[in-house]
Protein backbone atom coordinates (compact mmCIF):
# COMPACT_ATOMS: atom_id res chain seq x y z
CA UNK A 1 0.00 0.00 0.00
CA UNK A 2 2.17 2.45 0.78
CA UNK A 3 6.07 2.71 0.36
CA UNK A 4 8.41 4.69 0.91
CA UNK A 5 12.51 4.50 -0.56
CA UNK A 6 15.06 6.14 0.86
CA UNK A 7 13.07 9.34 1.10
CA UNK A 8 15.02 13.21 2.51
CA UNK A 9 13.83 15.68 3.86
CA UNK A 10 15.13 19.21 4.20
CA UNK A 11 14.75 22.20 5.87
CA UNK A 12 16.47 24.97 4.32
CA UNK A 13 20.04 23.65 4.39
CA UNK A 14 19.43 21.12 7.13
CA UNK A 15 18.38 17.60 6.82
CA UNK A 16 15.41 16.26 8.49
CA UNK A 17 14.78 13.10 6.89
CA UNK A 18 18.27 10.70 6.18
CA UNK A 19 17.49 7.78 3.89
CA UNK A 20 14.28 6.72 5.33
CA UNK A 21 12.77 3.98 4.24
CA UNK A 22 8.85 1.82 5.13
CA UNK A 23 6.38 -0.22 3.97
CA UNK A 24 2.70 -0.53 4.97
CA UNK A 25 0.14 -3.17 3.74
CA UNK A 26 -3.30 -2.29 3.28
CA UNK A 27 -4.96 -2.29 6.78
CA UNK A 28 -2.19 -2.63 8.80
CA UNK A 29 -1.66 -0.63 11.65
CA UNK A 30 2.37 0.77 12.11
CA UNK A 31 3.69 2.72 14.72
CA UNK A 32 6.89 5.33 14.70
CA UNK A 33 8.24 5.91 18.10
CA UNK A 34 11.63 7.57 18.69
CA UNK A 35 13.07 10.41 21.30
CA UNK A 36 11.82 13.95 20.24
CA UNK A 37 13.37 15.89 17.53
CA UNK A 38 14.05 12.44 16.06
CA UNK A 39 11.92 13.47 12.68
CA UNK A 40 8.62 11.87 13.53
CA UNK A 41 6.13 14.86 13.14
CA UNK A 42 8.44 15.60 9.78
CA UNK A 43 8.00 12.03 8.31
CA UNK A 44 4.17 12.18 9.22
CA UNK A 45 3.34 15.46 7.50
CA UNK A 46 5.65 14.33 4.51
CA UNK A 47 3.21 10.92 3.99
CA UNK A 48 0.08 14.04 4.15
CA UNK A 49 1.56 16.32 1.18
CA UNK A 50 2.70 19.03 4.03
CA UNK A 51 6.42 18.80 3.42
CA UNK A 52 7.85 17.60 -0.32
CA UNK A 53 10.58 15.23 -0.16
CA UNK A 54 13.97 16.46 -1.46
CA UNK A 55 14.78 12.79 -3.12
CA UNK A 56 13.43 9.45 -2.88
CA UNK A 57 9.95 8.31 -3.20
CA UNK A 58 6.63 8.11 -1.79
CA UNK A 59 4.19 5.71 -3.41
CA UNK A 60 0.68 4.90 -2.17
CA UNK A 61 -0.73 1.43 -4.04
CA UNK A 62 1.93 2.21 -6.91
CA UNK A 63 0.74 6.18 -7.40
CA UNK A 64 3.74 8.37 -6.92
CA UNK A 65 2.42 10.91 -3.95
CA UNK A 66 6.09 13.00 -4.40
CA UNK A 67 4.06 14.26 -7.79
CA UNK A 68 1.07 15.60 -6.26
CA UNK A 69 -0.07 19.01 -4.73
CA UNK A 70 -0.80 18.67 -0.95
CA UNK A 71 -4.50 19.52 -1.92
CA UNK A 72 -4.32 16.05 -4.05
CA UNK A 73 -3.19 13.67 -1.26
CA UNK A 74 -6.12 13.44 0.79
CA UNK A 75 -8.37 12.84 -2.85
CA UNK A 76 -5.68 9.68 -2.51
CA UNK A 77 -7.23 8.59 1.04
CA UNK A 78 -4.83 10.03 2.98
CA UNK A 79 -6.18 11.99 6.21
CA UNK A 80 -4.06 13.33 9.22
CA UNK A 81 -4.89 13.90 12.61
CA UNK A 82 -2.17 16.62 13.30
CA UNK A 83 0.10 17.02 16.83
CA UNK A 84 -1.82 19.46 18.56
CA UNK A 85 -5.21 18.99 16.71
CA UNK A 86 -5.83 22.14 15.21
CA UNK A 87 -9.60 22.29 15.43
CA UNK A 88 -11.09 25.46 14.48
CA UNK A 89 -11.96 26.58 18.05
CA UNK A 90 -14.80 29.48 17.97
CA UNK A 91 -16.43 26.73 14.63
CA UNK A 92 -19.36 24.00 16.14
CA UNK A 93 -18.18 20.31 16.79
CA UNK A 94 -20.62 19.61 13.91
CA UNK A 95 -18.66 22.24 11.63
CA UNK A 96 -15.53 20.90 12.42
CA UNK A 97 -16.46 18.01 11.32
CA UNK A 98 -18.05 18.77 8.76
CA UNK A 99 -14.69 19.89 7.14
CA UNK A 100 -13.51 16.70 6.65
CA UNK A 101 -15.71 15.44 4.60
CA UNK A 102 -15.54 18.41 1.98
CA UNK A 103 -14.44 15.97 -1.13
CA UNK A 104 -16.92 15.37 -3.59
CA UNK A 105 -16.81 11.19 -2.67
CA UNK A 106 -16.86 11.95 1.03
CA UNK A 107 -19.35 14.77 1.12
CA UNK A 108 -22.14 12.31 -0.38
CA UNK A 109 -21.58 10.09 2.59
CA UNK A 110 -21.64 13.03 5.44
CA UNK A 111 -24.69 12.46 7.26
CA UNK A 112 -23.69 8.15 7.61
CA UNK A 113 -20.24 9.59 8.34
CA UNK A 114 -21.56 11.86 11.52
CA UNK A 115 -23.84 9.51 12.32
CA UNK A 116 -20.60 6.80 12.61
CA UNK A 117 -18.61 9.56 14.35
CA UNK A 118 -21.30 9.82 17.34
CA UNK A 119 -21.32 6.03 17.77
CA UNK A 120 -17.88 5.80 17.76
CA UNK A 121 -17.10 8.95 20.25
CA UNK A 122 -20.78 9.23 21.78
CA UNK A 123 -19.71 12.20 23.83
CA UNK A 124 -19.09 14.46 20.52
CA UNK A 125 -23.57 13.65 19.87
CA UNK A 126 -24.00 15.26 23.16
CA UNK A 127 -21.97 18.92 21.99
CA UNK A 128 -22.16 19.01 18.23
CA UNK A 129 -23.33 22.74 18.64
CA UNK A 130 -20.48 23.74 21.17
CA UNK A 131 -17.82 25.73 20.27
CA UNK A 132 -14.89 22.94 19.18
CA UNK A 133 -12.65 25.61 22.56
CA UNK A 134 -14.97 24.16 24.87
CA UNK A 135 -14.31 20.97 24.95
CA UNK A 136 -12.08 19.48 26.95
CA UNK A 137 -8.52 18.31 25.77
CA UNK A 138 -9.63 14.84 25.06
CA UNK A 139 -13.34 15.50 23.42
CA UNK A 140 -10.83 17.85 21.18
CA UNK A 141 -8.72 15.06 20.18
CA UNK A 142 -11.72 12.60 19.57
CA UNK A 143 -12.98 15.53 17.10
CA UNK A 144 -9.94 15.43 15.18
CA UNK A 145 -9.64 12.20 15.26
CA UNK A 146 -13.48 12.38 13.85
CA UNK A 147 -13.22 14.93 11.37
CA UNK A 148 -10.20 13.02 9.24
CA UNK A 149 -12.30 9.86 9.18
CA UNK A 150 -14.62 12.05 7.79
CA UNK A 151 -13.28 11.94 4.71
CA UNK A 152 -12.98 7.93 4.56
CA UNK A 153 -9.55 7.36 4.17
CA UNK A 154 -7.79 4.55 3.15
CA UNK A 155 -4.94 5.45 5.45
CA UNK A 156 -5.24 7.35 8.56
CA UNK A 157 -2.05 9.17 9.82
CA UNK A 158 -1.90 9.81 13.61
CA UNK A 159 0.39 12.43 15.22
CA UNK A 160 0.80 11.97 18.52
CA UNK A 161 -2.82 11.65 19.40
CA UNK A 162 -1.80 10.91 23.63
CA UNK A 163 0.17 14.29 24.13
CA UNK A 164 -0.98 15.95 26.82
CA UNK A 165 -4.15 14.08 27.89
CA UNK A 166 -4.95 11.75 30.92
CA UNK A 167 -4.01 8.09 31.37
CA UNK A 168 -7.22 6.95 30.89
CA UNK A 169 -8.55 9.13 28.11
CA UNK A 170 -5.29 7.87 26.36
CA UNK A 171 -6.30 4.22 26.61
CA UNK A 172 -9.80 4.91 25.67
CA UNK A 173 -8.24 6.74 22.41
CA UNK A 174 -6.13 3.77 21.89
CA UNK A 175 -9.15 1.36 21.87
CA UNK A 176 -10.49 3.56 19.20
CA UNK A 177 -7.29 3.65 17.19
CA UNK A 178 -7.70 -0.47 17.21
CA UNK A 179 -11.23 -0.15 16.28
CA UNK A 180 -10.85 2.03 13.22
CA UNK A 181 -8.13 -0.35 11.77
CA UNK A 182 -10.11 -3.12 12.36
CA UNK A 183 -12.50 -1.77 10.04
CA UNK A 184 -10.73 -1.74 7.38
CA UNK A 185 -8.09 1.66 7.75
CA UNK A 186 -4.31 1.23 7.37
CA UNK A 187 -2.98 3.63 10.17
CA UNK A 188 0.32 5.33 10.58
CA UNK A 189 0.65 6.16 14.38
CA UNK A 190 3.44 8.58 15.71
CA UNK A 191 3.54 8.02 19.34
CA UNK A 192 6.30 9.42 22.03
CA UNK A 193 3.84 6.61 24.91
CA UNK A 194 6.18 3.44 23.13
CA UNK A 195 4.38 0.92 25.43
CA UNK A 196 0.78 2.02 23.86
CA UNK A 197 2.04 2.37 20.71
CA UNK A 198 3.66 -1.40 20.48
CA UNK A 199 0.71 -2.60 21.94
CA UNK A 200 -1.41 -1.68 19.35
CA UNK A 201 0.75 -1.86 16.95
CA UNK A 202 1.47 -5.04 14.50
CA UNK A 203 4.83 -3.49 12.92
CA UNK A 204 6.83 -0.45 14.32
CA UNK A 205 10.17 1.58 13.24
CA UNK A 206 12.26 3.52 15.84
CA UNK A 207 13.42 6.79 13.95
CA UNK A 208 16.71 8.65 15.89
CA UNK A 209 18.50 11.75 14.29
CA UNK A 210 16.45 11.40 11.27
CA UNK A 211 17.33 7.97 10.17
CA UNK A 212 15.64 4.56 10.74
CA UNK A 213 17.58 2.86 13.49
CA UNK A 214 15.36 -0.31 13.69
CA UNK A 215 12.33 -2.14 12.55
CA UNK A 216 10.40 -5.40 13.51
CA UNK A 217 7.19 -6.70 15.46
CA UNK A 218 6.75 -4.90 18.85
CA UNK A 219 7.74 -8.09 20.06
CA UNK A 220 11.07 -8.18 18.08
CA UNK A 221 11.69 -4.40 19.19
CA UNK A 222 10.83 -4.95 22.66
CA UNK A 223 13.42 -7.55 23.09
CA UNK A 224 16.46 -5.30 22.16
CA UNK A 225 18.22 -4.38 25.06
CA UNK A 226 18.36 -0.79 23.65
CA UNK A 227 15.33 -0.27 22.75
CA UNK A 228 14.10 -1.55 26.94
CA UNK A 229 16.43 0.83 28.15
CA UNK A 230 16.07 4.11 25.88
CA UNK A 231 11.55 3.32 25.69
CA UNK A 232 10.55 0.99 27.88
CA UNK A 233 12.21 1.93 30.90
CA UNK A 234 14.18 -1.26 31.53
CA UNK A 235 16.93 -2.51 31.40
CA UNK A 236 19.63 -5.21 32.16
CA UNK A 237 19.38 -9.05 32.01
CA UNK A 238 16.84 -8.85 35.15
CA UNK A 239 14.82 -6.26 33.51
CA UNK A 240 15.03 -4.55 36.32
CA UNK A 241 13.24 -0.70 35.78
CA UNK A 242 16.24 1.75 35.49
CA UNK A 243 15.57 4.95 37.25
CA UNK A 244 15.11 8.04 35.26
CA UNK A 245 15.00 5.67 32.14
CA UNK A 246 13.12 7.38 29.22
CA UNK A 247 9.32 6.59 28.89
CA UNK A 248 9.24 8.14 25.48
Amino acid sequence: MLELESIEVRYGAATALREVSLTMAPGELVCVVGPNGAGKTTLINAIAGLHRIASGAMRLDGQDLARLPPHRFCDAGVALVPEGRRLFGAMSVRENLELGSYRAAAKVHRQASLARACEMFPVLATCLERPAASLSGGQQQMVAIARALMSRPRLLLLDEPSLGLAPIIVLELFNIIRRVNEEGVAVLLVEQNVAMALDVATRAYVLEEGRIAAEGTPDELAAQPHIRRAYLGVGGENGQEQPGAARG
